[in-house]
């Protein structure tokens, strides 16, 4: 029996990261990264989140559900996507200290922030 092939991903608020490439404008390995996550996640045929975290080893999962960081390792910068069947929404995107500010690297205050923007219950 053949296996069906997932759809690829659409990839929601990739103006986030677009914001993050151009606040950054000049760091061309930066720059790089972005364009090749944001490919990454357009192109993708994942079927499951070890397939995810096969193809990209920067991959976290943050939360029982779908949430991730990616870290782009460029300068530290990290995103979080939350993946919903097609769909990958670009929660958040920043450098690792702003990430340290807000989230002070605390599973408990990521789900926090989650559940204020209605992402999780």
């Amino acid at each position: 029996m053949q296996k069906e092939k997932r759809l690829k991903l659409e990839l929601i608020r990739k103006d986030k990261l677009l914001k993050l490439k151009r606040k950054n404008q000049g760091n061309i390995k930066l720059s790089k990264a972005i364009d090749k996550l944001i490919l990454d996640i357009e192109n993708s045929e994942w079927n499951n989140k070890l397939e995810l975290i096969i193809s990209r080893p920067d991959a976290d999962r943050v939360h029982s559900g779908d949430f991730f960081f990616f870290n782009i390792n460029i300068h530290r910068t990290m995103v979080l996507i939350l993946f919903d069947e097609q769909e990958a929404e670009v929660i958040w995107a920043g450098s690792h200290s702003e990430y340290d500010k807000i989230f002070k690297g605390n599973k408990k205050t990521i789900e926090n922030r989650l559940r204020k923007q209605g992402k999780i219950k």
